[in-house]
């Protein structure tokens, strides 16, 4: 084995990872005042890690505190790292991760839901399918004119996903998305 290689000892010796890169959903309960947000985003872009969905709101108003739920990316140990890092910033009084929880507690995925604001510019024939389409899709106007339509989605990204490309070709003009928000199953808290 080469020297270079080798375990050293050092906590910067840098082992080749083979897992495979996983989603996690992570619930964050966090004091609700100014900078908290900033420093656990820093966290994240100091390190290099990716944030693919944030959600943030005050959760308890007479406790002041707010919940942040991270969907983030990343291999096993990396998501590990993640969790420590953010347990580390001193406003944070939990962090709970909803994908390992599930699976510790041998049930599925958590509660996610996501939703969307989804403009759509057509006229004629077009209209019509794109009502038709968003009927589908539980989607509910919330505005229109004779030339657009605003559509209310809520579910599953996945769902919100579909919804957008199919919209695509019928005129898809514009998209608000709010983030997933996220909950584990079953009768326990955070």
């Amino acid at each position: 084995m080469n020297a270079h290689l080798q375990p050293t000892g050092s906590a910067y010796f840098i082992a080749k990872e083979t897992s495979a890169i996983e989603s996690h959903t992570l619930s964050v309960l966090v004091d609700n005042e100014p900078g908290v947000l900033a420093r656990v985003i820093g966290l994240f872009s100091g390190r290099g890690y990716n944030i693919e969905s944030l959600t943030v709101s005050e959760t308890e108003h007479e406790a002041h505190l707010s919940r942040i739920t991270i969907v983030t990316r990343g291999t096993p140990g990396v998501l590990e790292q993640i969790k420590a890092q953010l347990e580390r910033i001193v406003p944070v009084h939990r962090v709970l991760d909803l994908t390992v929880r599930a699976k510790d507690l041998g049930q599925e995925r958590p509660i996610e839901r996501e939703v969307a604001l989804v403009k759509v510019v057509s006229t004629g024939e077009m209209r019509a399918e794109t009502l038709r389409l968003a009927d589908a899709f539980q989607a509910k106007v919330v505005d229109a004119t004779v030339d657009h339509f605003i559509f209310e989605i809520t579910g599953k990204s996945s769902k919100i996903d579909q919804f957008v490309s199919i919209m695509k070709p019928l005129g898809l003009n514009e998209i608000c998305r709010t983030g997933i928000a996220a909950m584990n199953r079953g009768p326990q808290g955070m």
